[in-house]
């Protein structure tokens, strides 16, 4: 998740020199001297870096501000949120080719992921009170209700109520946008393994894993919608046959 100082700051920053920038200013009336015109007092802005050097020794910090090694459960549950969301992320681009209304949905899902990544970033063994506590800042950055998982139950049922039943295992298929909706189902699936420990141990809310579970049922069920929208078969388990 990238604040002020990652991509959002740098094109604010540059579009600030860009303003400031002597050529983009008028000249002044024609004739007049520059000794004439007033001098610009202004200090090229600085540009935030992306790189920081500051786990180059294999450890990052969390919330909290406790240094733990990259591999920690607590960064394999961040980093697989991450991909989940990067994984939603592509499957709408080719969800908003074929015009589909639920990337709507799938966006808001990606904003519920960011809200998942503050409270695994926040482990409840090096929490301090202030961290905890009933705050503002808590509420909006740590805390994770049971709201998204309500919505998601809502939207699975909709989608249900229009699907035909199931009859057979079926495989990730039925065309672009439903086999990368797979996809995202199976990386949610590993995000909420990763997940659990965590919940297990006290160092994150339930809910998280709650939402990666309901999240992986809407993601299958939209699959097969998509697929149906589409007018795409489902391709249907067949076991091997030796003999063939």
């Amino acid at each position: 998740m990238w604040a002020l100082g990652g991509r959002c700051g740098l094109r604010g920053c540059l579009g600030a020199g860009r303003l400031l920038c002597p050529r983009f200013q008028s000249r002044g009336s024609p004739g007049a001297e520059d000794g004439d015109r007033p001098q610009p007092s202004w200090k090229t802005p600085k540009i935030p870096k992306i790189y920081t050097k500051t786990g180059d020794k294999g450890f990052s910090s969390t919330f909290t501000g406790e240094r733990r090694s990259k591999d920690d459960q607590v960064f394999e549950a961040l980093g697989t949120a991450d991909e989940l969301s990067s994984a939603i992320g592509f499957a709408m681009e080719l969800i908003a080719e074929k015009g589909h209304p639920f990337a709507e949905e799938l966006e808001k899902i990606q904003c519920s992921l960011q809200d998942i990544g503050s409270a695994l970033a926040t482990p409840r063994s090096s929490a301090r009170e202030a961290h905890l506590s009933n705050s503002v800042w808590t509420h909006q950055h740590t805390a994770f209700g049971t709201g998204p998982i309500l919505e998601l139950e809502q939207w699975i049922d909709r989608y249900s109520s229009q699907l035909p039943p199931l009859t057979a295992f079926i495989l990730p298929s039925g065309g672009k946008s439903s086999s990368a909706l797979h996809l995202c189902r199976a990386v949610c699936r590993r995000a909420e393994r990763r997940v659990v420990p965590l919940v297990q141990m006290g160092e994150t809310d339930a809910n998280v894993a709650k939402f990666l579970n309901r999240l992986s049922d809407y993601l299958f069920t939209l699959a097969r919608y998509a697929a149906m929208k589409e007018g795409n078969r489902e391709k249907i388990y067949k076991k091997n046959d030796p003999s063939d």
